[in-house]
């Protein structure tokens, strides 16, 4: 028995070997020809192995399409966020600018007026929605040197006056506030009146009492008069752009519109001490 499983074994050894060596005869790939049988495959499955490769071409397109298309949003975000860097930083340059160049010609009204008045720069840190040409809030008070009554200007021209202070802030009450008052007059003519606050809270003022048969005419400056002793003479405030007759026929009121832009005020001048008012020359307006 066992003699007769060692001849059965050596038999198939012999068998594999022999069908091992007849697929490398035929399936070499230096054979000039395919065998028959070789060629019958080759050619029905030609068809399925096209479609397989144009299904793996285009699965593998696919792949990269929706690789690319992460990598494309990544770099359009990367791409957004350098554009927002860049317009920051542009808007901070102009702020900058903008800022330099307020500050700038606040120390040239310091440095040209010196001689008549010393002054303390202060910035609004608020306002009252209620009442935008009342009261504005500024970041200095008496611990600065801010006193209540003390004149407040811009290089452009006249502002209002202090009306309360705290130790570090102060309130201001603009010229256009209704219960302004501020005694002015004509530049050209140096005809007195009273400038007051509009009613209708707007960014006018109106010059009021001034005597029927005297001359006003647009285009006008208006200046301070002096008298009072709240606000030195000759500090511009703005220019006539209407004039009318008052109810009672007696008067004239002219409309002025102040030379400051009270409606985006940043930075203001408190004048803290005249020198001498009477030597005060009128300033040019704009």
């Amino acid at each position: 028995m066992p003699r007769f499983v060692s001849y059965k074994n050596f038999f198939l050894l012999t068998v594999l070997v022999g069908v091992t060596l007849l697929v490398m005869r035929f399936t070499h790939l230096e054979r000039p020809r395919l065998t028959p049988l070789e060629a019958a495959v080759k050619d029905s499955l030609a068809p399925v192995q096209g479609v397989l490769m144009k299904m793996a071409g285009t699965l593998r397109n696919g792949t990269q399409f929706i690789v690319s298309l992460g990598r494309l949003e990544e770099e359009n975000k990367e791409l957004k966020e350098q554009v927002s860097l860049l317009k920051g930083r542009l808007y901070l340059q102009e702020e900058l600018k903008q800022e330099n160049k307020r500050l700038k010609e606040l120390l040239q009204y310091k440095d040209r007026y010196q001689q008549n008045f010393s002054v303390k720069t202060a910035a609004v840190i608020g306002r009252d929605p209620g009442n935008w040409f009342g009261v504005v809030t500024l970041n200095k008070g008496s611990k600065d040197g801010i006193l209540k009554n003390m004149p407040v200007v811009t290089p452009a021209g006249l502002v209002g006056k202090i009306v309360a202070v705290s130790a570090t802030t102060a309130q201001l009450m603009l010229i256009t506030d209704p219960r302004s008052g501020v005694g002015a007059m004509v530049q050209e003519t140096r005809i007195p009146g009273v400038l007051e606050g509009s009613t209708a809270g707007s960014e006018e003022t109106r010059l009021i009492h001034v005597p029927k048969d005297t001359e006003l005419a647009n285009g006008q400056t208006i200046i301070t008069s002096g008298i009072g002793g709240t606000f030195p003479k000759g500090i511009p405030i703005g220019k006539i752009t209407a004039v009318s007759d008052e109810p009672t026929g007696l008067f004239k009121t002219a409309t002025v519109v102040p030379f400051a832009d009270l409606h985006r005020l940043e930075e203001v001048l408190v004048i803290t001490t005249v020198y001498n008012p009477d030597l005060l020359p009128p300033m040019e307006g704009n």
